[in-house]
Parts: structure tokens; sequence; C-alpha cells
């Protein structure tokens, strides 16, 4: 009898073949052949009449691709607005609902923690509950008259329109501190920029209007996460944490030097899973400000939505749909690299070399 490569048998390998095809097959047909379509529309101007496969329909080859970053005019300028926001919206949202997550993880992973059940559904609730509907709630919290609003006038605080200014947080913090006039910027930054867009402009940071999105999605996915280190938690062996006890450990100590070391794994598939999400976000966008105010809350996703299915320029959205699939796929690849193990020395043996040496 035949032995193939790794030494499986042929008769195995192909029986193992013929129980996996079904699913190939399937994901071939719903996944594969759907993206090459779509490639193949991102290289054409089809309008969305007819058939993208008809002769009729142009073949423009990477045309919508370069108009995304070389080509002067709006469409560019939407797109590197739409790159900025998301920058903004990943560099903020993905570590805080990272460090939220963790941190309610760590609370309702105490044993003496009285309602812990309650406390892990309770703060699982968000992430299971209708995306539309937590939108638009938070439309009608944070709106002129809102709650929010009249919380911040009962402390003597005249609150923002929060869906309606375009205001950067960075361009705040630099005119609240008198560094910077916003309404008249340096020259040096005002002249100068990038893909079309100013130094000044790429450097506003997120709009008041981003930044309550921000606190929506980082409450509403910190309870999922939560539940991924807490899984996480629950495979730390007891045996380390006593050992750091005896030996005269802190409460930082341990959790610095025995539990965030044997939480990486699940650390990296947050992050992982953060990223994906905060590039491919679009509900609330579209629930809560379709890219207004002045385009500061535009996302490419959205962005890629209302090209094809606003615009009729297809290409052109499809065309944003791959260049932001390669964006989520460079910065994945990157935080892997960022956070890959350094050494090969397992976290418990870490641990009692630094004892050894501060003892």
């Amino acid at each position: 009898m035949s032995v193939g490569r790794g030494g499986v048998r042929r008769p195995e390998a192909v029986a193992g073949w013929l129980f996996v095809a079904p699913m190939v097959a399937v994901l071939g047909v719903f996944l594969l052949l759907p993206i090459g379509m779509a490639l193949w529309v991102s290289l054409t101007g089809w309008n969305g009449q007819g058939s993208p496969f008809q002769p009729g329909v142009p073949f423009v080859g990477a045309r919508n691709y370069t108009q995304l970053f070389l080509q002067e005019g709006l469409t560019r300028d939407h797109f590197m607005i739409s790159i900025r926001n998301n920058l903004y919206y990943v560099a903020a949202a993905v570590p805080a609902q990272t460090v939220l997550a963790l941190g309610l993880a760590l609370v309702v992973d105490r044993r003496w923690l009285r309602g812990r059940t309650f406390f892990r559904s309770a703060y699982y609730f968000p992430s299971v509950t209708s995306s539309v509907a937590i939108s638009v709630v938070f439309l009608f919290l944070f709106a002129n008259s809102g709650a929010v609003n009249a919380l911040l006038a009962y402390l003597g605080i005249d609150g923002p329109q929060w869906f309606a200014d375009p205001r950067g947080l960075i361009h705040l913090a630099l005119g609240g501190l008198g560094l910077a006039d916003p309404d008249a910027p340096p020259a040096a930054l005002a002249d100068h920029g990038l893909f079309g867009l100013s130094w000044w402009e790429w450097l506003a940071g997120p709009s008041v209007a981003m930044t309550t999105i921000i606190m929506l999605v980082v409450w509403t996915t910190a309870g999922t996460f939560m539940l991924i280190f807490l899984a996480a938690l629950q495979d730390v062996p007891p045996q380390l944490r006593e050992a750091a006890l005896v030996d005269g450990a802190n409460a930082w100590q341990r959790l610095r030097h025995v539990t965030l070391p044997m939480l990486r794994p699940a650390l990296f598939l947050v992050v992982t899973l953060g990223l994906i999400g905060t590039w491919q976000v679009f509900d609330q966008i579209y629930v809560m400000s379709q890219g207004a105010p002045a385009n500061t809350t535009l996302t490419p996703a959205y962005l890629s939505y209302r090209t094809a299915f606003g615009d009729f320029e297809y290409g052109t959205g499809a065309a944003i749909s791959f260049v932001l699939f390669l964006i989520i796929v460079a910065s994945t690849l990157l935080q892997r690299w960022l956070m890959r193990e350094r050494d090969g020395s397992a976290p418990r043996r870490r641990w009692w070399q630094r004892m050894r040496r501060t003892s």
C-alpha cells in the first residue's frame, strides 16, 4: 500500500478529501467565487447596470486603485480622510477595549466577589444586544438636549454638540494649551502634507463625533473580550500564583510576571479581533452619522458602501474593499510580529529567575 507525504496512506487521503469535499465546495461557491468576482469588478468601470461580466463593461485595470492614492480629486480626498479617521479609531478603540476587558475579567474572576454570575452577564449583555438598537439609544443620550449634556450642565459644564462637532481632539488640545490656533494653523503643517491631506489635517485626532462612536464600540465589545480573558484566567495554574505569593510578590508583581505572560495567547486573539473589527466598522457609522459631520466619521468600510451603492461606482467601491482587506492583513501581521514570544523560556521559569535575582 502506497504511503504519501506525512506518512498518510493514499486510501486515507482520498477518504479525507471526500469528507471535506462538501465544505470545500461550499467555501468555493460562497466565498472564493464572490471574492474573485469582486476582484474583477474592482478592475472595471461597472455602474451596476446589467452584469459586470457582459462585453460592454469597460475594463480600466488598476485605475480604480491608483485614483485612491495618486490622482487628485474627491475620490482620493475622501479615501484618505476615511483612512485617517479609521487610524485614530483603531488607535483609541483597540487599547481601550482590551484594557477594559482585561480589567473586567480580573474583577469577575475573584472568588470572593458576590454575584459573579450577575456581573458577568451584565458586562456581556451589551455584546449580544443589537448594535443598531444601542446606536439609536446613544443618539438620544448624546443629543443636544440628551441625558449626557443634562448631566454635564448639572455639573456646570457646557456640553458639546456631540454628533455635529467636527473638531479634532488634538486640535482642541493644542488650542486649549495655547500651542496652536485651530483657525490659523502653522504654515509648516498647513502647506505640506501627504496624499492630498495637509499634515495639520492628518494630526487632527478623532473628532468629537468619532469619540462618541468610540465610546459606544468600546462599551459594546468589552464584554465579548472579557469572556476570552476570563476563560484564559481559568487556565492559569494556581500553583504559579501561590509560588509568587510565597516568594513575597505583591498583587502588581503577580499580575505582571505571572498572569499577563500566561494570557499572551488570549491577548493576541483579543488584539487581532479588535483590529479586524475596528477596521471593518460600518453599522454604527451608518446608523449614527453616515460620515458626518464634515466627513470626520467617514470610514473605509462605509465609504466603500457609499461609493458603490450611493454613487454607483462599483469598481471604485470594490477597490476600496480590497485595499481595506490588505490593510487588515498587514496590521494583523504587524501586531503578530510585535507580540511574538521573544525568548523560549516559559513564564514560570522567567518569574522564578526574576525572583532569584531580586532576592
